[in-house]
């Protein structure tokens, strides 16, 4: 299995490969990934694929046998340097340990497609419209998707794996249980106070909405009882400050572990972001969410499998060039149009 990528694109494969995993629990299932995505996988500290390696599934472990570790981004930088070279040999090493029957391309990347080839294996499969077109030579099996989603698509290439006919499946992520345990005391202070968790940031500019825009959200959040927290990725900490003075330091800045956003996830009663790894994380745990979609197509990278309120403007037009300036689009979406539909969620939520 190999899928690199932003944290949207793991957690939109773990359907699939959930479903692979439920329909042939006998199966060896390894999966290639950039080290930073790995507690997406595994619960706690992994550095090499054979302290990854397990013959069975467990809690903290639930869907794959063995992680490789591919640090892609990093290799692009420096393609030709003798530590990038040193770390694709030891790769193709450990891929070749043991023979493959098929390994799967989720990612339909020349650079994906390129790493699924150093297994040996004579199957890989690959969507025959992949997201760029020169991986599709790389693959030895070229499936056609129907499938708007992502996710649907995934489902597609991982029937092709053995015949089957799957369906996508509510993902396996792992269970930290020193996570779990933070979690409970962090909201051990208002047991009864449902919860909300903010995202402001977003891979590239043009995706995201307004900070300020999000600060008057959380202050509305916070007047109606509800405790919010905000979540940041490095570099995003002045976002969601905004946010946090907004709230005269009642909202709750958050800069976890990826262990510990799972476990609150788990717990919390809405998401309110952009397209973004936090929003996908919360409909993977089957969280509702109000998806702010701007240059990104929701049709194909929107929330799944969970309850959710999409806005998005009609003069939004699908753009995946990085600019770093706010789409023109996402300012006719207003505050009052995100508690709307936040409102809506949260007064068919039961909270537990």
């Amino acid at each position: 299995m190999v899928r690199l990528g932003a944290m949207g694109d793991i957690l939109h494969a773990l359907p699939a490969v959930t479903a692979l995993r439920l329909a042939h629990p006998d199966w060896t299932i390894d999966w290639v990934v950039e080290p930073r995505w790995r507690e997406l996988l595994a619960a706690g500290e992994i550095e090499t694929p054979e302290s990854a390696a397990s013959p069975n599934t467990t809690p903290a472990r639930p869907l794959v046998n063995r992680i490789h570790f591919a640090p892609a981004k990093d290799w692009g930088r420096r393609p030709l340097s003798p530590q990038t070279l040193r770390q694709i040999v030891q790769l193709r090493s450990a891929l070749r340990v043991c023979p493959y029957n098929a390994v799967l391309d989720l990612q339909g990347a020349v650079r994906s497609a390129a790493i699924g080839r150093l297994a040996g294996s004579l199957r890989l499969i690959g969507e025959a419209d992949p997201r760029e077109r020169a991986a599709r030579w790389l693959f030895s099996q070229r499936v056609a998707t129907q499938g708007a989603h992502v996710i649907e698509q995934d489902i597609e290439l991982a029937s092709a794996v053995a015949g089957d006919s799957l369906q996508a499946e509510r993902p396996l992520l792992p269970v930290d249980s020193a996570a779990e345990r933070w979690c409970d005391e962090l909201l051990a202070s208002a047991p009864s106070r449902p919860a909300v968790l903010i995202n402001p940031g977003a891979g590239w500019g043009a995706k995201r909405w307004p900070v300020e825009r999000y600060a008057l959200v959380a202050h509305a959040f916070v007047e109606r009882g509800l405790h919010v927290f905000v979540n940041t990725g490095p570099g995003e900490e002045p976002l969601a400050e905004v946010i946090v003075n907004a709230t005269a330091g009642t909202a709750t800045l958050l800069t976890p572990s990826l262990g510990r956003l799972i476990a609150l996830t788990r717990r919390i009663a809405l998401c309110v972001a952009g397209d973004t790894g936090p929003l996908h994380l919360a409909c993977a745990l089957q969280r509702p969410v109000v998806g702010i979609y701007g240059p990104t197509d929701p049709s194909r990278n929107g929330p799944f499998g969970t309850r959710s309120k999409v806005l998005r403007s009609p003069l939004s037009h699908r753009d995946h060039t990085r600019n770093h300036a706010t789409e023109a689009g996402l300012f006719t979406i207003h505050p009052e149009d995100v508690l709307a539909a936040a409102d809506a969620l949260l007064a068919q939520e039961t909270v537990v």
